[in-house]
């Protein structure tokens, strides 16, 4: 890869009041605020949606951020941003104000335009006196661009009390155009033990507590740091709401209106703590996060939304995942992973010229897994076999057009896995898959990952007893991936080190172990 990127200082990052707010509509009886008291900036600075000509900025105002309203009364408050071509503001290329307000958390985005493409941007915000720290940001390239290589982190599955975000530290220092976040961005529940921090509060059901839980999170410096550093592009999976929930079936709640009131409290949380566009903002239960971003003609990224709209599980009575299970039923071309309206809109994604490479960015492990130890076949109904149909018919689009060079990247399952994705077990790949491993949560067992490799040869690499993300760069001679694992999550100042590196050239799928 030959960009250059400018070194964005830990200083900086952190350094100073730390930033948060989102553009909401005024409550009409109350004028906007000058800022007086504690830092607001409490929660970092973000970017995210990064097009050729802009990207979303994002922070929230939160001087107690563990309290439900952050520390905030309802009075609006007015806080100014600035966007420069440099990190000490010499050149300052847009400037404006944006009003916070309770509605949305005082919560604030901007959605810049007229940037150039392919270049780095620094920006800040201000309410008051307090200003918060610097993040760095980067357009995409413009859609002609034939020669502009892609370099991006992909991460998944972060419970904060099982250890510890060295992860992102590393993620923050590397050279990168972009991180991708595949879903479990926050954890509901409190799960398994060697805890290194607490949870603030039970399992969140509503509003302030889904907020609360966002902004623990986002308090991490760490967290902070790669936000900071990186545009962002965010999907979500089943803990940001509940574990295994299927559209509006949650184990949680046997009630599917109770469960769409707390459905609809998480995805508010949500849109308040990420770098998104006012576009995605809720209308109740339900909001559009899938969409397309194409970094000049070398990569287009299609980042999906594997639970809002996914048909129930299969095979299963109760509302649960587990246990593993087999049956007709989760053969039936009726089901959808993605839904109808999605899987229609992936459809003619897929139809249109292809760039270089093409990544589908999605939740869970794609490739078959029988996970069933000896002869017996089981499978995990939350995961792609319950939805094997739909699985086929992504398969033969993708099948359908060679130029198109698909990855897919992936989450959720807790381990690094790299597989060979075919129509049928005899098959040629029709596309190579990476699963990033989880930044803290834990992993299956050693005797788990070696039963999947056994029982299914297409899965070229498995480990779960290591914590991490994946690196992934790409131009027009080949793909490079990398999976980066954290030596001890439990260690807040742990090194992280590569274990595997693997290729994939252009025009065979298809996975290649490179020395490491």
């Amino acid at each position: 890869m030959t960009t250059s990127f400018p070194t964005l200082s830990r200083r900086r990052i952190l350094g100073g009041a730390l930033a948060t707010a989102s553009l909401g509509q005024p409550f009409l009886q109350l004028h906007a605020q000058a800022w007086r008291g504690r830092d607001p900036f409490t929660l970092g600075v973000a970017s995210g949606c990064p097009r050729p000509d802009g990207m979303v900025l994002w922070t929230r105002l939160a001087p107690d951020p563990l309290q439900p309203t952050g520390g905030m009364d309802d009075a609006p408050v007015d806080v100014a941003w600035e966007l420069a071509e440099d990190e000490r503001f010499l050149r300052i290329v847009q400037r404006g104000t944006v009003r916070a307000t309770a509605e949305l958390a005082h919560s604030v985005r901007v959605e810049l335009q007229g940037l150039a493409p392919a270049r780095f941007y620094w920006y800040r915000f201000t309410a008051g006196n307090a200003r918060s720290p610097v993040g760095r940001t980067r357009t995409a390239p413009a859609e002609d661009d034939t020669a502009t290589p892609a370099r991006f982190a992909f991460a998944s599955c972060q419970q904060f009390e099982q250890g510890f975000y060295a992860a992102y530290r590393d993620i923050a220092a590397q050279s990168l155009d972009l991180v991708v976040h595949l879903g479990d961005y926050i954890y509901e529940s409190s799960w398994s033990s060697r805890h290194v921090r607490k949870h603030a509060g039970g399992i969140p059901t509503d509003l302030p507590g889904f907020r609360t839980r966002h902004a623990l999170y986002k308090t991490d410096a760490d967290l902070q740091a790669a936000h900071a550093a990186h545009p962002w592009l965010v999907t979500w999976d089943d803990h940001e709401v509940a574990n295994d929930y299927t559209d509006d079936v949650s184990p949680r709640s046997v009630d599917p209106d109770e469960f769409l009131a707390m459905r609809a409290a998480a995805y508010q949380a949500w849109f308040e703590h990420m770098p998104v566009p006012m576009r995605m903002r809720p209308r109740g239960p339900s909001t559009t996060i899938y969409g397309r971003y194409r970094f000049g003609q070398m990569l287009d990224v299609l980042l999906m939304d594997g639970r809002q709209y996914r048909s129930h599980h299969a095979c299963l009575i109760k509302r649960s995942a587990s246990p593993l299970t087999d049956c007709a039923d989760r053969l039936a071309p009726e089901r959808s992973f993605f839904g109808k309206a999605q899987e229609s809109w992936l459809a003619q994604e897929l139809q249109l010229p292809p760039t270089r490479w093409t990544v589908i960015a999605q939740q869970t492990l794609m490739a078959e897994a029988d996970r069933k130890s000896g002869p017996e076949h089981g499978y995990w109904m939350d995961g792609w076999d319950g939805y094997a149909a739909a699985r086929g018919r992504l398969l033969d689009a993708l099948a359908a057009d060679p130029r198109r060079n698909p990855l897919v990247i992936s989450g959720d399952v807790h381990a690094f896995f790299a597989a060979d994705l075919k129509r049928t077990p005899d098959g040629r790949p029709v596309a190579t898959e990476f699963v990033g491993g989880s930044i803290t949560s834990e992993g299956p067992s050693p005797s788990k990952v070696a039963n999947l490799l056994a029982k299914n040869p297409h899965l070229r690499y498995g480990r779960g007893d290591v914590r991490g993300y994946a690196l992934m760069s790409l131009d027009v001679r080949g793909c490079t991936v990398d999976f980066q694992a954290v030596d001890d999550v439990k260690l807040a100042t742990s090194p992280v080190t590569r274990i595997a590196r693997f290729t994939v050239e252009p025009g065979a799928p298809g996975v290649q172990v490179a020395s490491t």
